[in-house]
């Protein structure tokens, strides 16, 4: 009968590079989500300030956490706001290819 002392060692070091991988793009997936949220968010902060003919950009700005303000870029365009959004990500190629956008718009009438 041959010994089958540390097998599970062995095993666990087999599948730690696949459980690490899974991890990773779990949670690009969950920072992409939350990226579009947050751009969802701020933009419907700044179509309410153009609909109060406030600084539409500026309260986009201002609806983003600090750190994201950083990765994102806000746009104005008659009575549209869309605000672009970097996820947090491993590969700094990877955010830019992984990039939200959210449209928010207001009618004056």
């Amino acid at each position: 009968m041959i010994a089958e002392r540390g097998q599970a060692s062995v095993e666990l070091l087999g599948a730690l590079p696949a459980l690490l991988g899974l991890g990773i793009v779990l949670f690009q997936l969950l920072s992409v989500g939350y990226a579009s949220l947050l751009a969802g968010n701020a933009a419907e902060a700044g179509a309410l300030a153009l609909a109060a003919r406030a600084d539409a950009a500026g309260s986009a700005r201002a609806a983003l956490p600090g750190w994201s303000r950083a990765r994102a870029t806000v746009r104005v365009d008659g009575g549209r706001v869309t605000v672009r959004m970097r996820p947090p990500a491993v590969l700094s190629a990877l955010a830019r290819k992984l990039e939200v956008a959210s449209p928010a718009s207001v009618v004056r009438r």
